[in-house]
């Protein structure tokens, strides 16, 4: 039986960084579209990044094959080629340091668990229309949590 393909484009913001961020993420199945998005208080852009992926794939329902498309290559570095040796070695890096936002990686790998991906870099900020509607989105919800709060 052939699963659904849903592609999910993403991205991140963050004012200063660390600082106010938003994230965002449209979820794109044939012709339906549904776009997500949220802010933090004090948050970095990696973080927003991921949130924005665990963001989109939290919203399927069922095992997919979804094409995420995004401007980090972080996020598509470190579950394409980080990961896997990231749990191998406790959530540590080759220098035995902790991994960075490790409680927003395990979620990315939770979520994406039962699913189908792959990953398509996109370059930010060249014209890409869906990415410039998320990039858009993130920066807006960012701008909110700055003026919600008063954040200079």
């Amino acid at each position: 039986m052939p699963k659904h393909i849903v592609q999910i484009y993403t991205d991140g913001s963050c004012l200063k960084n660390p600082g106010p961020g938003g994230w965002a993420a449209l979820m794109r199945y044939n012709a339906h579209e549904k776009m997500f998005s949220g802010g933090k208080v004090e948050t970095t852009n990696n973080q927003m990044e991921l949130q924005a992926v665990i963001s989109g794939l939290s919203a399927l329902t069922t095992g997919c094959d979804v094409e995420i498309y995004s401007d980090s290559k972080y996020v598509i570095d470190g579950f394409t080629k980080w990961m896997d040796g990231w749990k191998i070695k406790g959530w540590k890096k080759s220098d035995k340091k902790p991994v960075l936002n490790q409680k927003l990686w395990k979620a990315l790998d939770k979520t994406a668990n039962g699913h189908n991906i792959t990953w398509h870099w996109v370059k930010g900020h060249s014209g890409h229309a869906e990415n410039e509607r998320v990039d858009q989105l993130a920066r807006l919800e960012a701008e909110k949590i700055k003026d919600i709060h008063g954040i200079k």
